[in-house]
C-alpha cells in the first residue's frame, strides 16, 4: 500500500470529514484534499449543524441509520472530551414541532438521539397553532470552528491540504492513485451529474444569549438553533435557485415566523446574514467506479448529494467512503501499491 496517493476533493464536512478517516486509517497512503474554497467559505460554514434526518427514498433504512448512528457517536465522543470547545461540538435538547400528526410519529433516528419521547400538552401549548412534537437531546456542530479542527487533525496523520479549484477529473489522473470526490453541488459539472442540485438557504445569526433550546418545525423552513456563537435563526429551502445574494424579503419572513415561536427574538440582536446551497440529490451518492482517464482506468470514490444533511451524516458517509477506498486498494496490482 505504500506510496498510493489519494486525492479528496472538496473542503466541506464531507471533505474534511473523509480525508481524515482516510488518512488515520490508511497512513501509508498519502492524502491530499484540494479545494477551491475553504472555511469560512464553504457552504458548510453557515449550517446550522444540529443532528436529525429525514429518510432518502432508495437507500436501504439500516444503512442511513449506520450513517446516522456513526456521526453521532463520533460527535458525542468530542462533546464529552476536552476538544468541545475547540471543536464547536455541543449538545442541545429542543422541540420538533407538527402542524398535524405525521403518519410516522416516530422517526428512524429517534433511538439513537438521547431522551427521544413525544411532546406533553403542556408543553404544545406554547405553540398553539401545532399538534404533535418531538422532544430529545442531540448534537449541535458548528463548521466555523469544527472545519479548522478538522483540518488540524488531518494534518496531524500526515495529510496535505492545497488550495486549487479542479475543474475535471482528467487534470487528476497522472498524480493521483484513486480521487475521492466530495465537491457537493460542484459534482454537478465535475463528474456531468445532473441529478445534484442547488436548495437555497438563508439564515440570520443573532445575539440572544437567553435561549437554551431549540424549535424547529417540521417542514424545516423555520427553526432556532442555539449556539456557541450566537443562535441560527432560519430560514429558507428554495429548490432549485442559485442566488447566493441575502434576499430582504426572505429576512423579514425569518424574523416574523421565527418571532411568532420565540417572540423574545425581538429583542436579540442580527449578527449577520449568511446564504448557502445545499448540494441536494434524491439520494446521496456514496459508491465508486473506475473512470477512464488519459488511458489509464483509475478508481473513484463518490461521497456527495447530502443535501441539508451533510452534518448530520458526514462521519458515517465518510467511514463508508473509506471502506470504498479500502476495496479499491485491494484490487490495485501489487506493482501499483510500491
Amino acid at each position: 500500500m505504500k506510496g498510493v496517493r489519494v486525492v479528496v476533493v472538496g473542503a466541506g464536512v464531507i471533505g474534511f470529514s473523509t480525508a481524515v478517516c482516510i488518512a488515520e486509517a490508511l497512513p501509508l497512503c498519502s492524502v491530499t484534499l484540494l479545494a477551491d474554497k475553504f472555511s469560512p467559505d464553504t457552504t458548510s460554514d453557515g449550517a446550522a449543524g444540529i443532528l436529525f434526518a429525514a429518510k432518502f427514498p432508495d437507500i436501504p433504512l439500516e444503512r442511513q441509520k449506520h450513517w446516522f448512528k456513526n456521526s453521532f457517536d463520533h460527535l458525542l465522543a468530542i462533546t464529552q472530551s476536552q476538544h468541545s470547545p475547540d471543536a464547536g461540538v455541543m449538545l442541545s435538547s429542543g422541540w420538533q414541532i407538527f402542524k398535524d400528526v405525521p403518519a410516522d410519529k416516530t422517526p428512524f433516528w429517534s433511538e439513537l438521539v438521547i431522551g427521544f419521547r413525544f411532546m406533553t400538552d403542556g408543553e404544545l401549548k406554547r405553540f398553539p397553532d401545532y399538534k404533535f412534537g418531538h422532544a430529545f437531546t442531540t448534537i449541535k456542530c458548528e463548521c466555523s470552528s469544527y472545519l479548522p479542527w478538522l483540518e488540524k487533525r488531518f494534518r496531524k496523520a500526515g495529510g496535505q491540504v492545497e488550495q486549487r479549484k479542479v475543474n475535471s477529473l482528467q487534470e487528476l489522473s497522472n498524480s493521483y492513485d484513486i480521487i475521492v470526490n466530495c465537491s457537493g453541488l460542484g459534482s454537478k459539472t465535475l463528474v456531468g451529474d445532473d441529478k445534484v442540485y442547488p436548495i437555497r438557504g438563508q439564515v440570520l445569526k443573532m445575539e440572544a444569549p437567553w435561549l437554551q433550546h431549540f424549535i424547529r418545525v417540521s417542514d424545516g423552513k423555520t427553526y432556532i438553533f442555539p449556539g456557541i456563537h450566537g443562535v441560527t435563526v432560519g430560514g429558507t429551502r428554495q429548490e432549485g435557485d442559485w442566488r447566493l445574494q441575502v434576499d430582504e424579503g426572505d429576512t423579514k419572513s425569518i424574523l416574523e415566523r421565527c418571532g411568532a415561536l420565540e417572540p423574545s427574538l425581538s429583542k436579540a440582536k442580527v449578527l449577520s446574514e449568511w446564504v448557502g446551497l445545499r448540494p441536494s440529490r434524491r439520494n446521496p451518492r456514496v459508491e465508486r467506479e473506475v473512470v477512464q482517464l488519459q488511458g489509464r482506468r483509475v478508481p473513484v470514490v463518490h461521497n456527495y448529494g447530502h443535501g441539508g444533511w451533510g452534518v448530520t451524516l458526514a462521519w458515517g458517509t465518510a467511514l463508508d467512503a473509506l471502506g470504498l477506498v479500502r476495496k479499491c486498494l485491494d484490487e490495485m496490482p501489487p506493482l501499483a501499491k510500491l
